[in-house]
């Protein structure tokens, strides 16, 4: 299997939105999913456009498997959060794409806030070196040095 990060293009935007709304994703994060205008509106001219984001596409054998990206939030913390397709999950992916992320995204210390219920993902944070710091309120806080 092999597993890559490049930049964004216009294209995986629909299959992230795709990703965003399996019904499965939205109950382990508890994230609730943007309609499609909104969802397009966020990534185009914050996500993407952001002066401090750094966001990639997470290949898969060619399949855009998700996207992973750091940001500084507006208490100055820098955070990074992924988001994989129901397809690649429990594959090893995530720690995959969450390791190579690590070696680019330099910010440190970064930050990850995953539900608390999201033990899949509190697992590969910790796998990569991430220690848990506390909760706040239903979401667990890590934090990588």
């Amino acid at each position: 299997m092999e597993i890559l990060l490049r930049d964004v293009v216009e294209d995986d935007l629909e299959t992230f939105l795709a990703y965003e709304h399996d019904p499965e994703a939205v109950a382990r994060s508890r994230f609730v999913p943007r309609e499609r205008d909104a969802f397009l509106r966020h990534w185009r001219t914050r996500v993407l456009a952001g002066p401090d984001s750094f966001v990639q596409t997470i290949v898969v054998d060619g399949a855009v498997a998700g996207s992973i990206v750091a940001w500084d939030a507006d208490d100055g913390r820098r955070f990074t959060g992924y988001w994989l397709g129901r397809g690649f999950w429990g594959r090893g992916v995530g720690s995959a794409a969450m390791r190579a992320f690590l070696e680019r995204e330099r910010g440190r210390p970064l930050y990850a806030d995953p539900h608390e219920g999201n033990t899949a993902s509190c697992r590969l944070l910790e796998r990569c070196g991430f220690v848990r710091e506390g909760t706040d309120g239903e979401y667990a806080v890590y934090v990588l040095h």
